[in-house]
């Protein structure tokens, strides 16, 4: 029996309604920035709440609820908790083998100082790993990186999340773009200029934001010619390659550019104080060891493999070649007790329509398997014995059980938020704000990346919704599909499932409410510029954004 969704099922109120359905969000923010709970059980305790408010104000059946919740879960576990587990698994590979010392010594040849180890590693290698793979790869091992350096782990989780926002809407190969241009029928190219010419002010603000984060306005002085040609290098290639060649390679070129370009910088140019954090020891900076170039190689060869890996997984020839050529993947195209049952009847429908679901184990094409690829080429670069590699595996898996709990539960409660009609109710209540509904379409985004962990879904769920306000309201709706990708990348540092990546990887697991503390307020700020920064292209300079033709 099909199951309609009502958006303002309380007393025929969409804001009664969207303040009732958001109390699991509330509930969410409370549990982990104010109780400090642990990241599973605050993920656990919102799935089963937000089932309960879905059943109670939405009438949404028991069966189907439980259904989608499902879903979301073996989503969570694959393919999400797949490429957590293989990218935490190929840095303790690099440890294992005791090569961990000499990446660490290659970094500091270039500088010693903890800042500029942060605009290389967290914002410049971790945009080039967003832009291939995305999907948490880029936290989890620059995370590591960072902390193998010798940073705390709460600063190095933190500053990754942050310093992974500028390439967060040009991800896994322009996915989100993509997926923005599919419900949409925009052209991804229109779209992806339009993201370019709000982002690159993003990308240039980052890495000095990040500075002053970690050594305040006097450290961030001391490198500001690194600061300048980390940020600006980034922000040129982003609007160029995003306005010329599409939305798959911006996050690909602007890190490469930008990552060669600080090196290069770094050969020539020294800044007069070697940087350390307070508790560190100025004895330490002068520790590491000189090696050959061959050493430098063997010991960078896993991120070396693994660059070279993704960036194949992420072409679209790949992916129709395993899917349709070789069709190595088990399709569930039905997903029991939830296809076909929920009807969609929101204002971005001309007519209700079936929500369908489906399940896919697209195994050998996801990031996760290029992952895992990845590293048994490193165990036999390495020398590491299955034996050795196994025990490796073993202890990966036992540190990471809790996360991949707190991951699958977020991607439940993503699940059941959407087919529930609970996204549609807050992103309709938004939609209402008029002639404010250009400041408030970052705000969407933002939303829908807290709710699902990604800026794919979040342009899925709110994109067709941003098209039809902005005609409604007379403004370019190019300019609000662009701003739902926009404001999305502030809200990847605090989605809990960023968070449980981050905190698996550094070994933070069980201090997810410290780490979304810490970067809540920071996502609060940047948001609030987009929003500003959309409001004025929408009034004041229209013309920076491209029309549909």
């Amino acid at each position: 029996m099909q199951w309609t969704q009502n958006y303002s099922a309380l007393g025929g109120s969409i804001g009664l309604t969207a303040l009732v359905v958001s109390l699991p969000i509330f509930y969410l923010l409370w549990a982990l920035a104010v109780k400090r709970m642990k990241g599973h059980i605050a993920g656990v305790t919102t799935l089963i709440f937000t089932n309960i408010i879905v059943i109670l104000v939405y009438k949404m059946p028991l069966g189907v609820a439980l259904s989608a919740s499902a879903l979301g879960i073996l989503n969570g576990l694959f393919p999400i908790a797949w490429i957590i587990v293989t990218a935490v698994f190929l840095y303790n590979l690099t440890v294992e083998a005791g090569q961990f010392d000499i990446i660490k010594s290659s970094i500091a040849s270039l500088s010693n100082d903890r800042r500029l180890q942060a605009l290389l590693i967290a914002f410049s290698f971790g945009a080039f790993l967003e832009g291939a793979a995305g999907f948490g790869t880029p936290v989890a091992i620059t995370g590591a990186i960072l902390i193998g350096l010798g940073f705390e782990p709460l600063y190095a989780a933190g500053l990754c999340l942050i310093a992974n926002t500028a390439p967060v809407a040009f991800g896994g190969i322009g996915a989100p773009i993509i997926a923005a241009g599919a419900v949409t029928g925009v052209n991804a190219d229109i779209i992806s200029a339009a993201v370019g010419r709000q982002l690159p002010f993003l990308s240039v603000f980052i890495p000095l934001y990040l500075i002053i984060l970690m050594a305040g306005w006097k450290g961030a002085k001391e490198v500001l010619p690194a600061i300048a040609v980390s940020g600006f290098t980034f922000a040129i290639a982003q609007w160029w390659s995003s306005n010329y060649l599409g939305p798959m390679l911006p996050d690909i070129i602007s890190s490469l550019i930008s990552l060669i370009a600080t090196a290069a910088l770094l050969k020539v140019w020294k800044p007069k104080n070697i940087w350390r954090f307070p508790n560190e020891k100025s004895e330490k900076i002068e520790q590491y060891k000189k090696y050959s170039s061959g050493q430098i190689l063997k010991a960078w060869s896993p991120f070396l493999v693994l660059t070279v890996m993704v960036g194949i997984w992420g072409t679209t020839s790949f992916k129709n070649f395993v899917t349709k050529q070789l069709e190595w993947f088990v399709n569930i195209p039905h997903w029991p007790g939830l296809d076909g049952l929920v009807i969609k009847t929101t204002p971005i429908v001309t007519k209700p329509a079936v929500y369908s679901a489906y399940y896919k184990w697209d195994f050998f094409a996801a990031a996760g398997t290029a992952i895992l690829i990845s590293s048994i080429i490193t165990m036999l670069i390495l020398g590491v014995s299955p034996a050795r590699g196994a025990k490796v595996a073993r202890s990966t898996l036992k540190t990471l059980i809790y996360p991949t709990i707190t991951v699958s539960s977020v991607l439940g409660f993503a699940y059941i938020a959407n087919y529930s009609g609970l996204s549609y109710t807050l992103g309709i209540l938004f939609a209402g704000t008029g002639h404010l509904f250009p400041f408030f379409a970052p705000v969407l985004g933002w939303l829908g990346v807290f709710l699902t962990g990604s800026d794919t879904s979040a342009n899925a769920l709110f994109g067709q919704l941003q098209n039809v306000t902005a005609q409604q309201v007379g403004v370019n709706p190019v300019l609000t599909i662009a701003a739902n990708s926009s404001g999305g990348v502030v809200g990847k540092m605090i989605s809990p499932q960023s968070i449980a990546v981050a905190t698996a990887a550094t070994g933070l697991v069980g201090k997810e409410s410290d780490l979304f503390r810490f970067t809540f307020k920071h996502s609060i700020f940047l948001l609030l510029l987009i929003c500003i920064m959309t409001y004025l292209q929408a009034y004041v300079v229209p013309g920076m954004i491209p029309i549909i033709q």
